[in-house]
């Protein structure tokens, strides 16, 4: 059976609630290995007022017990969190794990343990020397992101980096192309209202379009649009044409995503030496820890796609 590392995410969040209720159902799919250590998952075991699972698997101690602060922002949390994670790539690049499932971090948390990277994505392009590729969705539409966590000033002088953007197109489609249909097209969006109007409302698209060119011309054959015009990127005609789509900026493909398609979307890095995915919302401070019923939906597609790709 498939085994996958689960790094535990923040315990002031509902991460470890997840884990312990979904427990059952997930096992019939992988063999989970939680990225907890046992002192740690009692208290938030008993916080939740959750049995512990006489199967639930962990591993030794993974960093300074900590007392767990339900809904806080705490630096404790965060070098949890992240002690957590590096476990569970340490597990996959032993090759004692097949894939690494992650729970939600909170990123404040990470920088107040003096974690300099912006998220797991970030992290595992250091840990992995490759170049990880966010993509995010679920089986109706994925969005893969060009830019991810960078202020807005910055894109435009990302986009102009063609070197780096056509090796982006390249990369994204080597790690897709077996999923796509017959001459079926990845959606490449513009980034300037109108796709720029041809150069009235911007000139960015002209560095897009020659990426493109770049990028063909490796591949070998034509497998992006033209830079569509981003307004109507994500409208249910486009999304009858297109299911896999490029972003130049976070928001840009996120905000539609999430609109559609949040309880169920989830997060991929492709381009690694391992499967990673995660799920595709936050800590959820506001419910933490409360015992309220948790969406385990994107959860649980998380763990499928693993168990599918593995």
């Amino acid at each position: 059976m498939t085994k996958i590392a689960i790094s535990i995410g923040d315990l002031n969040g509902i991460g470890i609630q997840l884990a312990l209720e979904n427990h059952k159902e997930i096992k019939k799919y992988i063999e989970p290995l939680y990225c907890i250590d046992e002192v740690m998952l009692k208290e938030a075991s008993k916080l939740l007022g959750l049995p512990i699972p006489s199967d639930f698997q962990t591993v030794n101690k993974i960093a300074k017990k900590f007392t767990i602060e339900p809904s806080k922002v705490t630096k404790e949390a965060g070098v949890y969190s992240f002690a957590s994670f590096l476990k569970a790539v340490e597990l996959a690049k032993q090759q004692e794990v097949d894939g690494i499932m992650t729970l939600p971090i909170h990123k404040k948390a990470w920088e107040m343990a003096g974690v300099s990277f912006k998220g797991h994505t970030d992290a595992l392009r250091e840990l992995f020397f490759a170049p990880a590729i966010m993509m995010l969705g679920c089986p109706k539409m994925y969005v893969a992101l060009y830019t991810e966590h960078i202020p807005l000033n910055q894109v435009t002088k990302e986009i102009q980096n063609v070197e780096k953007l056509s090796m982006f197109l390249i990369d994204f489609y080597e790690n897709i192309k077996e999923k796509l249909k017959k001459d079926e097209r990845i959606g490449l969006l513009g980034v300037n209202p109108h796709a720029g109007d041809d150069g009235v409302l911007g000139d960015e698209e002209k560095y897009i379009v020659k990426a493109r060119e770049i990028a063909h011309r490796e591949i070998g054959k034509e497998v992006y649009t033209l830079p569509l015009v981003p307004d109507v990127a994500f409208t249910p005609n486009s999304r009858r044409k297109y299911h896999y789509f490029v972003a130049m900026y976070h928001d840009q493909g996120l905000a539609p995503l999430k609109a559609l398609y949040f309880d169920e979307g989830i997060n991929i890095s492709l381009n690694l030496p391992v499967v990673r995915t995660s799920v595709d919302h936050g800590t959820a401070f506001d419910i933490a820890y409360k015992g309220a019923k948790l969406n385990n939906l994107s959860y649980i597609n998380a763990v499928n796609y693993l168990w599918l790709k593995s």
